[in-house]
């Protein structure tokens, strides 16, 4: 008897086996946790990035109170004037409310405003006290410094 040369028995191929996709799924979680811990601390990152912003949000802020009344506001006036006009003197003549609120730093604290500022004494300077919330600390991110 002579075979014909495509006839082979057929083999019947399935899906994958249940090992196979257990041990696939178990590789896949443990990339997914590897990844999630490397991304833990991403956020803290950010923070110093958002300090920059707020203070240049800050900064063009200030600007327009100056153009109004003619100087920035005094340190015991401090950002407030942003958004309440002034009771201690120099009281503007020309107010208007620029922010609605002053924002917090990214940990959460208010930011400081000095003019004149402890580096350049002719301009103002805003303060994050950073991570630690005490001034002085090596993580402060002064607008000065920008």
């Amino acid at each position: 008897m002579k075979l014909h040369p495509n006839s082979r028995p057929i083999r019947r191929t399935g899906g994958f086996t249940l090992l196979e996709m257990v041990i696939v799924l178990g590789i896949i979680a443990m990339i997914m946790g590897g990844a999630i811990f490397a991304m833990r601390n991403i956020g803290e990152g950010v923070k110093p990035t958002q300090v920059r912003s707020d203070c240049s949000s800050m900064r063009s802020a200030l600007d327009v109170y100056k153009l109004n009344a003619g100087t920035y506001p005094t340190t015991q006036q401090g950002l407030k004037a942003l958004v309440d006009k002034p009771s201690t003197a120099p009281v503007p003549r020309v107010w208007s409310r620029i922010m609605d609120k002053v924002p917090l730093d990214p940990w959460g604290n208010e930011y400081i405003y000095r003019f004149p500022g402890k580096k350049n004494s002719s301009e103002f300077e805003i303060l994050s006290r950073g991570k630690d919330g005490q001034e002085g600390g090596g993580d402060d991110i002064s607008s000065q410094d920008m």
